[in-house]
């Protein structure tokens, strides 16, 4: 069992859009994509078409960041996940496992065709300001590097 702060568990549960970055040839790209996370396997899961920009750059350079937030205008209440990890499309067992998760949440997609893709984690980043102005919680096999 990975050891991470159950605050930040709930709240990457809690959202379903995340900001992928990825890069090829040193040009960074964005996307937002719908994801389920699963805590058994400390992934986030989503689905992509081969084709897709921020697929094609996985291809070829599988370390990617990204960003989970709440948007709100209340610095108080400010809320959000940067992580760190590697992005590969799952296979066999762990695609079976991955699938049923992401049909779980989103049933939707069992209307179309699917390309399953994970984010295995290593780094997370937890920023709450309801904990107070700027706090951090931070999990990850880096986490003394004092990322801020």
């Amino acid at each position: 069992m990975i050891d991470i702060d159950k605050r930040i568990i709930e709240f990457i549960n809690k959202h379903h859009v995340l900001t992928l970055t990825t890069s090829n040839n040193n040009i960074p790209y964005a996307a937002n994509c719908f994801y389920v996370y699963s805590e058994e396997c400390n992934m986030l899961i989503f689905t992509t078409d081969h084709k897709t920009k921020h697929a094609q750059d996985a291809i070829n350079q599988t370390l990617v960041a990204g960003s989970i937030v709440l948007e709100t205008n209340v610095i108080g209440k400010i809320q959000g996940i940067q992580f760190q990890g590697k992005m590969y499309e799952p296979k066999d067992v762990l695609l079976k496992q991955v699938k049923a998760r992401y049909l779980k949440r989103f049933p939707v997609a069992m209307l179309m065709k699917t390309n399953l893709w994970v984010v295995e984690l290593s780094f997370l980043k937890f920023t709450d300001n309801r904990l107070g102005f700027g706090k951090k919680l931070i999990w990850g096999k880096e986490a003394s590097d004092n990322r801020n």
